[in-house]
């Protein structure tokens, strides 16, 4: 959620987790979002008397999540408060909700599946079996598969298309995503080394120990779990980059697609759901590596001009 300006102080994220507080579990139209709605309505009632204006609406009243009459409830309240008259109408009478559904399949429009609260979206995912990936941002500021800047980067290339009055489709395909959360590996027990985990790099018990078994062409070969580690030197060779260190590839890394590269030239698949560790150099000894991470089917876009 971004901040928005009130006359009175700040109404930002903290306010609002503040406010719904002890709600956090409270179904779709419960108690959590109306008291969302007053946060939402009094921002826009104070604007709208900022700007001389005495009337306000929001797009909620589409959302099929939201209550009509929970909508219309709040708004009443905040017109006897501030004389700032809310306009409800139902759009999704009359069939409007499947007017919706064709038009945005005939426009090819981006539609939202969820409301912007991080508790409905949370209860949302885990009821479809689905990861919230929608929250992840990884701190090199890599634009993950299906990722929302993923599909911001789609949508101005839509854009760039429409002002060339280039014909194009947007459709959907199934492929393997993956998300990672953690990558850690350690020498002994207060021994850390920097590590890099390949995309698509997975553990089933997030957890494993044993040692190198042997090395061949670069490659070293883990005696648990299929795991392969090369150092930055072979990693460089794969790539033909000059990274200095692991530590910049973690700040700086390769694409999806250059990194399925360096795993097909590995285990002949871009796919393989193997662990490769990049590390500066070759560790020794008894080592453990932590990998919390996921490869999940999923859907993403992709812009075909006609």
């Amino acid at each position: 959620m971004l901040g928005i300006k009130l006359l009175e102080g700040e109404y930002d994220y903290q306010n609002w987790m503040q406010a719904v507080k002890g709600l956090q579990n409270e179904p779709e139209k419960g108690k959590r979002c109306e008291v969302c709605f007053d946060r939402r309505f009094e921002v826009s009632a104070h604007k709208a008397l900022e700007l001389g204006e005495n009337k306000i609406t929001t797009t909620l009243l589409i959302s099929p999540l939201k209550s009509q009459e929970q909508l219309k409830r709040v708004g009443n309240e905040f017109y006897k408060k501030y004389g700032v008259e809310f306009i409800a109408v139902d759009y999704r009478a009359n069939g409007g909700t499947q007017d919706q559904s064709r038009v945005t399949k005939e426009k090819q429009l981006y539609r939202q599946d969820y409301c912007g609260c991080i508790y409905g979206l949370t209860m949302q995912r885990d009821a479809q079996g689905k990861l919230m990936d929608e929250m992840f941002s990884p701190v090199s500021n890599t634009i993950l598969p299906a990722s929302i800047e993923h599909r911001i980067e789609i949508y101005k290339n839509r854009i760039k298309l429409e002002d060339g009055n280039q014909d194009y489709k947007i459709v959907k395909y199934k492929f393997l995503n993956y998300r990672q959360f953690t990558c850690k590996l350690m020498q002994s027990k207060n021994t850390s080394v920097t590590a890099y985990a390949l995309s698509y790099s997975t553990l089933p018990r997030k957890k494993t120990q044993g040692r190198i078994e042997f090395e061949a062409d670069g490659i070293s070969y883990f005696n648990r779990d299929e795991i392969k580690l090369i150092t930055l030197d072979k990693f460089n060779t794969f790539t033909y980059k000059q990274y200095t260190s692991v530590k910049e590839i973690i700040f700086n890394p390769l694409t999806f697609k250059e990194e399925a590269e360096i795993r097909y030239k590995i285990t002949n698949s871009r796919y393989d759901l193997t662990p490769i560790i990049v590390t500066d150099k070759q560790p020794s000894g008894k080592l453990t590596l932590y990998l919390d991470a996921i490869a999940y089917e999923d859907t993403i876009e992709k812009i075909i001009e006609i």
